[in-house]
């Protein structure tokens, strides 16, 4: 049995947009979990409590969900003109396995807060009362990102009125702007396509539009597979069926993308690309119990993290759907009315989301500018973690 004591390690547990996870400062992770390899994977497994197969994270600081599963190491920025580098890490719940291969948005919201208070930003760009715009490099993706983060009497303001459906109470609001964001160095759209057939061996063939934007993502029509694009969680998640054609669907899509060279290597990718489905705009009662309009949307839109239906709306999922939504002919584009946009208010299962984006066609190909969206982050605690002195 072993008797290596505990170590203690600095950490800030924090909410950014629908997501939470523990954050780190990384020169004060252990030097051997400082460069990637499998000392830091394993010292970020054992904090979450991964791999759990009770799938419930009761020995570690995860929630045992894709949204509460999550990890962030700040660093002060390699990059010119930029404040700090960011790198992601979405934990798996019962494999011990962490994708490094995406961002996380909504998390993003929570880094030039964490950024400002744990000294990575010069004390000299923080007003007394203003804002500070964080100039974050994504290190996952190796995208620009800024942050706009709120200060007041000198520190960051958390509390306020703005409001995030799939976020319980309110708080100060966070401008996220994601630019040039498609994800990665190749095509946004990888097939050259707006729209292709994506033949599923035993399964079928779909429309879909595979873009790398924010992150890669394949969006579906949800009639094609049987939904209204209304549906909330446990319609998903209880169909242990519908779960694994959803995951069969990825992997080929993934493949098709060009992100996997076999089908195999999807079960060590589950953070990318996302799938979703999309629907002309429907009212539907979400999970909190708010009735929302025709009114409130433009286009009714699910996502799939890790395998499960998310409880909103992934941060780089909706800047995928705001760039889709801006390119004519597009399945979301097409099922928010078609023609151009700057902007989309889409329906998802905790509420509805408004993100703008921008995207030009240049030499026949388009590209992305920018997109934009309103988050909200705080910090829930602070202080350190705890994992035995041989987790890694």
């Amino acid at each position: 049995m072993s008797q290596v004591p505990q170590i203690k390690i600095p950490a800030t547990y924090m909410r950014g947009g629908t997501s939470k996870g523990v954050f780190f400062n990384l020169t004060d992770l252990p030097a051997a979990a400082q460069v990637a390899g499998e000392a830091r994977d394993k010292l970020l497994l054992r904090v979450i409590g991964s791999p759990d197969p009770y799938g419930k994270h009761t020995d570690g600081m995860g929630g045992a969900t894709s949204s509460t599963s999550k990890t962030v190491i700040l660093s002060k920025s390699t990059q010119p003109d930029h404040d700090v580098d960011y790198l992601f890490g979405q934990v798996a719940i019962d494999k011990p396995f962490i994708d490094w291969s995406g961002n996380c948005g909504n998390l993003t919201a929570a880094v030039g807060s964490f950024a400002i208070f744990s000294g990575l930003i010069d004390p000299a760009r923080v007003p007394q009362n203003g804002t500070v715009v964080v100039r974050i490099w994504q290190a996952n993706i190796k995208k620009t990102i800024l942050a706009h983060v709120p200060i007041t009497n000198g520190e960051v303001q958390e509390t306020g009125d703005f409001e995030l459906d799939g976020v319980t109470f309110p708080a100060a609001e966070v401008q996220v702007e994601f630019m040039d964001p498609a994800d990665g160095e190749g095509a946004m759209f990888p097939t050259g396509n707006l729209v292709d057939d994506l033949e599923v061996p035993n399964i079928g063939t779909f429309k879909a539009t595979m873009i790398n934007s924010g992150i890669p993502t394949v969006f579906l029509n949800a009639e094609d597979l049987g939904y209204t694009g209304t549906e909330l969680q446990e319609a998903i998640n209880g169909d242990p069926a519908a779960l694994a054609r959803f995951e069969t669907i990825r992997a080929h899509a993934a493949l098709r993308m060009g992100l996997i060279s076999k089908l195999e290597e999807a079960a060590s990718r589950q953070h990318t690309p996302k799938i979703a489905f999309v629907a002309k705009p429907q009212a539907y009662v979400s999970s909190s119990g708010k009735q929302v309009t025709l009114d409130d949307i433009d286009v009714n839109v699910r996502a799939l993290s890790m395998g499960k239906l998310h409880h909103a709306m992934m941060g780089t999922a909706a800047v995928a759907i705001g760039t889709a939504a801006a390119i004519p002919g597009t399945l979301v584009n097409l099922a928010a009315g078609g023609g151009e946009r700057n902007a989309v208010r889409f329906g998802h299962p905790s509420g509805t989301l408004r993100v703008g984006a921008e995207a030009k066609l240049v030499n026949g190909e388009w590209t992305a500018t920018k997109a934009v969206m309103g988050r909200s982050a705080r910090v829930l605690m602070e202080g350190y973690v705890r994992i035995p002195g041989d987790a890694f």
